[in-house]
């Protein structure tokens, strides 16, 4: 970015494949209001189950208050085997499923908990 922009010294920021140079909050707030991030989160830090447990699936290790993983009633050691009919093997297949739902919308989550099979509704 350096070269391309011949500024040294100064951040650069790249927000939906345009550049902005320096701190142009001018150009950054326009850019922003004319594409609003969109992108649905879970609200929970996981990781892959397999090396905590003896199962598949993504071990929630946190749980942010007021976050559709709160909502949905997950706690910290619950393993997420399933989410929008899509088999959840580790932390990027979770990743992946969660960015393909579309945003106000809920999809069939299954998760396990002390040995059982729970399943609820989460909306992002």
């Amino acid at each position: 970015m350096v070269r391309l922009s011949r500024q040294q010294g100064v951040p650069v920021i790249t927000l939906d494949d345009e550049v902005v140079v320096g701190f142009d909050r001018r150009r950054l707030e326009e850019i922003l209001s004319r594409n609003p991030p969109t992108r649905p989160r879970l609200g929970a830090a996981v990781a892959d189950a397999m090396p905590r447990t003896q199962t598949e699936g993504a071990y929630v290790g946190r749980v942010n208050p007021d976050s559709p993983a709160s909502r949905a009633g997950l706690q910290v050691g619950d393993v997420i085997v399933e989410l929008a009919g899509q088999s959840i093997l580790g932390a990027s297949d979770l990743d992946r499923v969660v960015q393909s739902v579309q945003p106000d919308a809920s999809a069939k989550l299954t998760y396990l908990r002390h040995g059982r099979v729970v399943q609820t509704d989460l909306w992002l």
